[in-house]
């Protein structure tokens, strides 16, 4: 189907000039350019009133409406890609926990078997958080399932092609090597729930380590005479930065200081949403342990944070509120950014000729209005998974 979005105020993710409008041939935009006439094959959606921004992508998160990454049910994956969408969400990484070699590996079993649904965002990888992290600063990584890194367990999971993302301690047995085999595969490897020294952390980014996981969180804090995590990660521009923008992960001012510290182009807004994310308070699973949610913040039994129940709309207009930014800044961190830290930023997560149309509507007040996912409009206010 060929598509013209017409008078709609673009971030490609820059600003684009009044009376340009998108052309989507199919799943790809083929042309951004100024609109005099809609040509008689194109179907118009007049975008008028509304910010049009490329779909928002969300590279670590765990689950939704009661459903979870890890879970055996297969319509797991399916309910949690088709409630993205309502959040403006076009492309994610489902995120595991660390667990038994025997669960991972039916977990990217399960994601390597999982079609792509008409009406959800679409699975761009799988982000394995652990098994391979430190015992001090695990948080709600369950302690008995962590481990040394050993090739045995982890090469049939990078040869899956599947692993976009690791989150990893470095200063665990064996992760160096995994780092920098992974990285000659493709992978990305983040350092998180670590306290890996500044020299451990120096040489594990020259092997290939491109980012942290939920900076600040699962780490020790920053020390003027121990840089350690922090130190490195804030200093080198190879290290893009992921940040839970939800008030309780981070204090506003620390979103503040990330935007000005890494910049625009290596920040990276996630949610480190579970299960209880759009679902009420009380008790819920992660993992093997339960977890309990109280006024949205999850914690486990000991008082550490688990997650969150953070959506990537709201993470964007908190990062937005926290920072001082305009809209046509923060939308990179949840747009292109994140796509360039995975290596897919030459198809999604800009709005230019060539890349598949995913799109999102904002009001005003920067909610989601209409999602579209390779040209088609799989959410609109009010109506799920209303076709064109």
């Amino acid at each position: 189907m060929k598509i013209c979005i017409t008078n709609g105020k673009i971030l490609s993710p820059e600003p684009m000039p009044d009376g340009f409008g998108i052309f989507i041939d199919g799943e790809n935009i083929v042309e951004v350019k100024p609109v005099v006439d809609v040509p008689e094959d194109f179907y118009q959606i007049d975008a008028d009133g509304y910010w049009v921004v490329p779909g928002l992508i969300d590279i670590h998160i765990h689950g939704s409406l009661g459903t979870d990454t890890m879970d055996k049910c297969p319509e797991a994956m399916h309910e949690m890609a088709c409630y993205f969408t309502s959040k403006g969400v076009t492309g994610f990484l489902p995120t595991t926990v660390a667990s038994s070699t025997q669960n991972i590996t039916k977990a990217i079993d399960r994601i390597r078997s999982f079609r792509q649904p008409s009406d959800g965002a679409r699975v761009l990888g799988i982000h394995l958080e652990g098994p391979y992290l430190g015992t001090e600063h695990k948080g709600a990584q369950p302690e008995e399932h962590l481990r040394m890194a050993h090739p045995d367990e982890y090469i049939p999971w990078l040869e899956s092609g599947l692993i976009k993302m690791f989150t990893v301690a470095p200063e665990v047995d064996g992760v160096l090597e995994l780092i920098e085999m992974g990285s000659k595969m493709g992978v990305n490897f983040a350092v998180g729930h670590s306290s890996a020294p500044y020299d451990i952390m120096v040489q594990a980014i020259d092997r290939g380590l491109s980012q942290v996981t939920h900076i600040f969180n699962g780490m020790p804090s920053l020390h003027h005479r121990q840089p350690g995590v922090l130190g490195a990660v804030l200093t080198d521009n190879r290290v893009y930065a992921q940040v839970i923008s939800d008030g309780v992960h981070l204090h506003p001012v620390i979103v503040k200081l990330i935007f000005i510290t890494k910049g625009i182009e290596r920040t990276v807004l996630i949610t480190d949403a579970i299960r209880a994310t759009g679902v009420e308070d009380g008790l819920h699973a992660l993992g093997d342990q339960m977890i309990t949610v109280k006024e949205g913040i999850a914690r486990t039994e000991s008082g550490s944070l688990a997650g969150s129940t953070l959506t990537m709309d709201q993470a964007v207009r908190n990062a937005i509120k926290f920072s001082g930014k305009e809209l046509w800044e923060v939308i990179r961190s949840a747009t292109s950014v994140p796509a360039e830290s995975i290596g897919l930023s030459d198809r999604i997560g800009s709005i230019k000729p060539g890349f598949r149309a995913d799109l999102l509507f904002l009001d005003e007040k920067l909610y989601p209005c209409r999602t579209l996912i390779a040209g088609k409009t799989v959410y609109q206010k009010n109506k799920q998974s209303q076709n064109n």
